[in-house]
Parts: structure tokens; sequence; C-alpha cells
């Protein structure tokens, strides 16, 4: 088994590229849940220090540690919803997360599709170590769609937890052992099946450049 720091050797700017999509995007991802905490009457994580892209405040030098050495990381910013103003407010901070990550897809897919347009002659096979904008807007792409769909997973302790039980409230009665149990599985296919899922964010990046290059021509 390879580990993710292993691509610093063989790879290095992969290895930051990847690095820095990841940082950004949890960094942006966790600013708007602490953003709309505050706009639902949640001042907590403002008064925790979590209104910022800091990494070290919104992931944590632990997180920043595996995701070197490992690749996976988290973010993490404290909400109260019992502070918030309306009952759909917890469903609306925790959703807040997944929809930035919508916004950053967006943008970056946008700039890729501006920057390979403006190119009159490229390689495929070393398009991305030539350009290396193109290599960070593709991955910042297609990672915004897998931290999208993945945390909007109706699992505990991701976002699609508070989305899902707001619309589905039998969802958050759940106690069983089998309830506990499902859940646990079906986070832990999510994390099996990465490969395929990076595969769908991949072609939906695909599909979407190839639209936007269509509009601009």
């Amino acid at each position: 088994m390879n580990l993710f720091i292993e691509t610093l050797s063989t790879n290095p700017q992969l290895f930051f590229v990847q690095v820095f999509v990841v940082v950004f995007s949890i960094c942006c991802h966790e600013y708007s849940h602490a953003r709309v905490a505050l706009w639902q009457g949640d001042s907590t994580a403002r008064d925790q220090g979590h209104l910022t892209l800091n990494p070290l405040k919104q992931m944590g030098i632990y997180s920043l540690v595996i995701l070197a050495f490992v690749g996976i990381a988290w973010g993490k910013v404290p909400v109260d919803p019992e502070r918030m103003k309306n009952k759909y407010s917890h469903a609306l901070v925790s959703f807040a997360g997944p929809a930035m990550n919508v916004v950053l897809f967006a943008l970056f897919t946008i700039a890729f599709s501006i920057i390979l347009s403006d190119l009159e002659t490229f390689n495929p096979e070393t398009i991305f170590s030539d350009h290396p904008i193109l290599m960070l807007t593709k991955i910042g792409a297609v990672f915004n769609i897998v931290l999208f769909v993945f945390n909007m997973l109706p699992v505990p302790m991701l976002d699609g937890w508070a989305v899902f039980s707001y619309f589905f409230p039998k969802l958050g009665q759940g106690k069983s052992e089998f309830f506990n149990g499902f859940s646990v599985f079906i986070c832990f296919l999510a994390i099996m099946g990465i490969n395929y899922l990076v595969i769908g964010a991949d072609y939906t990046f695909g599909f979407f450049v190839n639209i936007l290059l269509l509009i601009g021509n």
C-alpha cells in the first residue's frame, strides 16, 4: 500500500496541488458552516475563531499531518442548534458546507474551460505538466464534487444527516443497533467506493467542460 506522501518524491507538483486543493476546499466548506450559523443566530463558531480560512483553525494540526502522509483530511466547526432562531436553521447550516463545494466546483470548472479554450495547441499527454493551472482547476473541480456527495450522505457526523433529518424527522429518531450499524455500513461503502465516486466526478466535470466549451464557441 502506497502512502500519499510518496507522491512528494515521485510527482511533487501533483502532491502540492492536491494538498492545496484539499486544504482550501475544506477551509471554505467549514467557513460556510460558521458564517451561516452566525446568520442563523448561533455565534459559537465565530466566538471560537472559525470565521477564517486558516487551516490550523478549521482543520487542526492532526488533520493536516494525516493529509500529508495518507491523503485523508477533515475539518470541524462547533455549532449549537439550540441557539439557532429557526427550526430549519440546523439543516441550513449543515447544507452550507456542501453548497460551498458546489460553488467551488462551478468556479474551478469555469476557470478550466476558459484556460483550455485559450490554448491554441496542446499535447493531451503533457497538458497538465505544461499547464499546472489546468491541473489545479481540474483537481479542484473533481475533489469538490466528491466532497459534496460524501458529505451529503445521511450518516451521523456528516452534513447530510442534519439535512435529511429535517425533511424526514423519523430518520433522526433511529436509535436501534440495526440503524446505527446500517449508517456505519453506508459510510464504509462510500469510503470503499471512493474510486468510483472520483470516476463519476470526473465524468461530471468533463460533461460540464464540454458544455462550456460549446457555449464559448
